[in-house]
C-alpha cells in the first residue's frame, strides 16, 4: 500500500483525535515500519489494518465509519494535489464511471506499483451507475466515502447502496442513483 495512504491517515488521526492518539495507535500496533511512513514508500496493508483496528478500539468508532471519514479527508488531498484530474469532469456519474479507465491509469503513472481495487461497470445511465468493486483489502467504505465527496464536489446528491457480493467485503456492488 502506498505511503501517501498512511501519511494522510495519520494526519487525519492527529487532526481529529490528537497527536497522543497517533502515538497510541502506533505503539499498540506491531509495525515493521515502526510507524514511520513516507508518501512515496510502500508498506504492508496489515499495518493499515492494525492502525484502523486500534483507532476503532480507542475511539469506539467502527472501522467502516473511520474509512468513510478518512475517504472524505483523502478526497480533499486529491482535489488539492491533482485539480486537473478532477476538472476534466463535469458530472459525478461520469467521474465515478471513469475510475478504472482513467483515474487509476493516472494513479499508476504516479505510483506504478500501486495495488488498486478494480471497478467493473455493470450498467450506466446519465442518472445512475451500477458497478462492482473488487479488492482483497475490503475497503469498500473508503470507496463509498470518495463517491460521496465526488457528488458533493459537483454540488449534487445521490443515493448509494452497497450490496456485498462476498461476505468478507472483497466484492461489493455499488448502486448509485443521482437525486
Amino acid at each position: 500500500m502506498k505511503g501517501i495512504v498512511f501519511t494522510e491517515f495519520l494526519d487525519l488521526v492527529e487532526h481529529k483525535f490528537g497527536l497522543e492518539m497517533v502515538d497510541k495507535i502506533i505503539e499498540q500496533s506491531k509495525l515493521d515500519s515502526q510507524g514511520v511512513y513516507t508518501a512515496i514508500g510502500t508498506y504492508e496493508f496489515s499495518e493499515m489494518l492494525q492502525l484502523l483496528q486500534h483507532l476503532s478500539r480507542n475511539t469506539g468508532i467502527s472501522i467502516d465509519n473511520l474509512l468513510l471519514v478518512y475517504a472524505e479527508h483523502f478526497f480533499s488531498v486529491l482535489k488539492d494535489s491533482y485539480p486537473d484530474l478532477l476538472n476534466i469532469y463535469t458530472d459525478p456519474i461520469e467521474m465515478i464511471a471513469s475510475i478504472e479507465n482513467h483515474i487509476h491509469v493516472e494513479v499508476r503513472k504516479i505510483y506504478p506499483d500501486a495495488e488498486l481495487p478494480t471497478f467493473e461497470i455493470e450498467e450506466r445511465t446519465e442518472q445512475s451507475l451500477i458497478m462492482i468493486y473488487k479488492s482483497s483489502r475490503a475497503m469498500h467504505y473508503f470507496g463509498l466515502g470518495l463517491m460521496n465527496k465526488t457528488f458533493e464536489h459537483f454540488n449534487a446528491s445521490a443515493s448509494i447502496v452497497l450490496e456485498k457480493i462476498k461476505d468478507d467485503g472483497t466484492e461489493v456492488k455499488f448502486i448509485i442513483t443521482k437525486n
